[in-house]
């Protein structure tokens, strides 16, 4: 990659270019959290778990949590921090798209 500029100006081009590394290192830790879960819910969507009618299964007696992915120093390095999630007003149900 080459990012061009002044060296005693702001930028501009430098900070698309961090930005680009950024958007890069978050999309792999997405896909680490989607392999983490072995079910198929909100943004995380798995092929081998669905119903025959394309309907996303999840596994909330397994999976009912925030994955908070702790940084250190590399995506694939990311430790994480399961925050329970706990529903006292409402009912935790699978929604159907149809």
């Amino acid at each position: 990659m080459n990012v061009t500029g002044k060296i005693n100006e702001y930028n501009e081009e430098l900070a698309k270019a961090v930005r680009v590394a950024d958007f890069l290192e978050l999309g792999e830790l997405f896909a680490k959290d989607a392999l983490e879960r072995n079910e198929s819910c909100g943004g995380h969507f798995r092929e081998e778990y669905q119903t025959k009618d394309g309907e996303a299964i999840r596994d909330d007696k397994n999976f009912k949590f925030v994955s908070a992915w702790e940084y250190m120093g590399e995506p694939s390095d990311a430790k994480l921090h399961k925050e329970d999630l706990k529903y006292e007003e409402i009912e935790v149900k699978t929604r159907s798209y149809k």
